[in-house]
């Protein structure tokens, strides 16, 4: 009887762990500026081509400001970023891990760190099937101590998807939402009995997992055609341009910078207060959809001579009264899309602002900030009363297409595309 308990109790926790999904987070508080971004595009999504000759840059730094001994390895997700059932032989081709070789002290900034890179894959390490990847850096080969874990794609293209960005017929978000319908082709490689079943496509915009369109299902399909046409599934929010700030250099400050204190080892910055723009009237501007990247206007490197700063941002509410079972978040990558306590602004009853401090490297970021009831078990994220929406948003959404065979045991990735909602509407710049 007692085996029997501990054999169920093992199953149990196994089936838990195989159906957890896994997502992107800094698990070690010394490791600061995560990235994995396709060589040479720091606003690029890191995506890769199976057995290409494409090529990810990694870099992150660890304030510890020594040397470690760092490594990292993959873990295939299905669709969902739930771990798959296989074992990693049979999705990684050569060595099951790789350490990380190139590092760098930092010199001149006041804040010492040590500076870690790699270029993924490399040629005696990679994935040999394609889907979602989760890379996890980890240190002393104990694959139990992760650092940090980033997401992946890898796609073996099999499809043609073509899509357009439209209003949504529906009069309540005709001006406010954005529709993304589309159209897949699938190649006579994939043997596909049932569409529902074996056919998985999911929605991203702006390259965010956390509000992303998952599980939708074709309007009609006919033999290897996908028409994807309904007005439920397919429409977001179109949020309105993001804000910026423009950290490139301590010493001149930008136009969002209201003040800089600079301390004998260590910066401070104050951004100007932000308030609602939510009834603002809409007006374009070229961002860079909630991203950031890491230079500076000064002739250093980049990666290992910048400095950080600590970085305060306030908000002005309505009438500087708080919101009401509301919770305020500052989102972007600079938060990684956290909608946690490290992203949450707290409302200071003197200065009656919401603020919030993040320690940030020198770079150019983008930002936003949204609410999430309090009462809502979803948390979904909010521009309600912070930002607005605007049908006319540029918008970049990414569309990815999922196969599983019928005997399969994990999801494959067979296509992608991009379509931008400045471009991608019918008659500018749309087939």
């Amino acid at each position: 009887m007692k085996n029997i308990v501990i054999l169920l109790t093992t199953l149990m926790a196994f089936s838990r762990a195989a159906t957890a999904q896994l997502t992107e987070a800094v698990f070690y508080p010394n490791i600061k500026t995560p990235q994995l971004f396709p060589s040479g595009n720091q606003l690029g999504y890191p995506v890769l081509n199976l057995n290409g000759s494409d090529r990810l840059e990694l870099h992150f730094d660890d304030l510890d400001a020594n040397v470690k001994n760092y490594s990292y390895t993959y873990q295939l997700c299905n669709a969902d970023w739930t771990p798959v059932l296989l074992s990693s032989f049979d999705f990684i081709k050569g060595f099951s891990y790789q350490r990380i070789n190139t590092y760098r002290i930092s010199s001149i900034a006041f804040t010492r760190y040590t500076h870690y890179s790699a270029v993924v894959p490399e040629n005696n390490c990679a994935p040999s099937r394609s889907g979602n990847y989760i890379l996890k850096v980890f240190l002393n080969g104990d694959t139990s101590r992760v650092a940090f874990t980033k997401r992946f794609l890898v796609v073996d293209n099999q499809t043609t998807i073509s899509a357009q960005i439209q209003q949504p017929f529906n009069g309540e978000i005709f001006r406010t939402w954005q529709k993304i319908p589309f159209q897949v082709i699938l190649s006579d490689r994939l043997q596909v009995m049932n569409h529902l079943q074996q056919i998985k496509v999911v929605i991203l915009q702006n390259n965010r997992w956390n509000t992303a369109l998952v599980n939708v299902r074709p309007t009609f399909f006919s033999g290897k055609k996908l028409d994807f046409n309904t007005e439920d599934q397919i429409v977001m929010p179109g949020g309105k341009e993001w804000r910026w700030l423009d950290l490139r250099s301590f010493r001149l400050q930008s136009d969002r910078v209201a003040k800089a204190n600079y301390n004998a080892r260590s910066t401070e910055i104050f951004v100007k207060p932000d308030v609602d723009r939510s009834q603002q009237r809409f007006v374009y501007y070229r961002d860079i959809n909630g991203m950031y990247t890491i230079e500076t206007t000064e002739s250093i490197n980049p990666y290992w001579q910048t400095d950080y700063a600590t970085v305060h941002f306030t908000f002005i509410p309505p009438e500087n009264v708080p919101f009401a079972n509301k919770d305020l978040f500052i989102t972007g990558l600079l938060t990684n899309y956290n909608l946690n306590d490290s992203a949450k602004l707290v409302f200071n009853n003197e200065t009656r602002m919401y603020e919030k401090t993040l320690f940030l490297k020198q770079g150019y970021y983008n930002y936003n900030y949204v609410t999430i009831d309090q009462n809502d078990p979803k948390r979904v994220p909010s521009y309600e009363s912070t930002e607005g929406n605007f049908w006319d948003t540029e918008n970049d959404y990414m569309i990815l297409v999922y196969y599983r065979a019928l005997a399969g045991r994990a999801d494959e990735l067979v296509g992608l595309t991009h379509v931008s909602s400045l471009t991608g509407r019918k008659g500018v710049g749309a087939p």
